[in-house]
């Protein structure tokens, strides 16, 4: 049977998770960011699948060879995972494998649904490799500002901080536990944020990157602008930026090494639907 670990007892899955895997485990199995983890023992776990807590995939991790986690892995889905998604409007079920080996058990175990894939890329920022001088200029209209207390408050702000507020949720349970571990930056136009880079995940001192600019302002360099101010943050602090994309995502992948962050590895993804 697959059951879920009380947060609690998180730590049981520590040793089970890849080093040289996705930051965004560690972050989860370490309770800093939220999430959920169903496994194939709850006193000792071999086996299990991390649910993010941003609703943006499972995590597969363990013994890839465990047959008994394996076989009951369709009739979980079918019966907890999609009922708990449609609490939540998740459509798709996205799933990555936390080391390779993963991939074909993933690929045979749901062979019968029409499962799609693709590459994921991740960078990290290597000593010396920063290129600051890189740093596009930005219209006068926008103004960048670090994130602090003050663009979060609702009372007699006359900065419009709803996007903001909504990307801050999706990865952190409070404003306090993001602004106690993680650091961001956004950018402003006539009082309203219209772009935003900060700490996603957080694992010992690497801070995975999320950033997103609001459709009406993109086009404008303005991730790559604030993307720096973030970067030279990390460095200042002895922090390490992490920056995980799809190989599809060009613009994504353009900014990362714009900045001088390197490949370091990649992997795949697979989704399938829900409904």
């Amino acid at each position: 049977m697959i059951s879920e670990l009380d947060k609690a007892a998180f730590h049981k899955c520590r040793k089970l998770i890849n080093e040289q895997g996705q930051l965004e485990a560690i972050a989860i199995v370490e309770n800093i960011n939220p999430g959920r983890i169903f496994v194939d023992d709850v006193n000792d776990p071999a086996s299990g699948v991390i649910w993010l807590g941003n609703n943006d995939g499972f995590i597969f991790f363990g013994n890839e060879q465990n047959e008994g986690f394996i076989h009951k892995l369709n009739n979980f889905i079918n019966h907890v995972i999609i009922a708990e998604a449609k609490k939540v409007q998740l459509k798709w079920f996205e799933c990555i494998g936390n080391h390779e080996k993963w991939n074909k058990v993933i690929e045979k175990a749901f062979e019968h649904r029409k499962l799609g894939k693709w590459n994921q890329k991740v960078y990290s920022l290597q000593p010396g490799d920063y290129k600051g001088n890189s740093k596009p200029e930005i219209e006068q209209e926008y103004k960048v500002a670090k994130m602090c207390d003050f663009l979060f408050e609702n009372n007699n702000n006359p900065i419009k901080n709803k996007f903001l507020q909504a990307k801050i949720s999706e990865f952190w349970d409070s404003t306090e536990r993001f602004l106690r571990n993680g650091r961001g930056y956004c950018i402003v136009y006539q009082n309203e944020i219209v772009s935003v880079c900060f700490s996603g995940f957080i694992a010992g001192n690497v801070h995975c990157i999320d950033i997103e600019t609001l459709k009406a302002h993109q086009g404008k360099k303005l991730a790559q602008r604030i993307a720096h101010h973030f970067v030279e943050d990390c460095i200042e602090n002895n922090l390490v930026p992490y920056w995980d994309c799809m190989e599809m995502n060009k613009p994504s992948v353009a900014v990362a090494e714009n900045i001088g962050l390197r490949n370091i590895f990649n992997y795949v993804g697979y989704d399938f639907s829900l409904e």
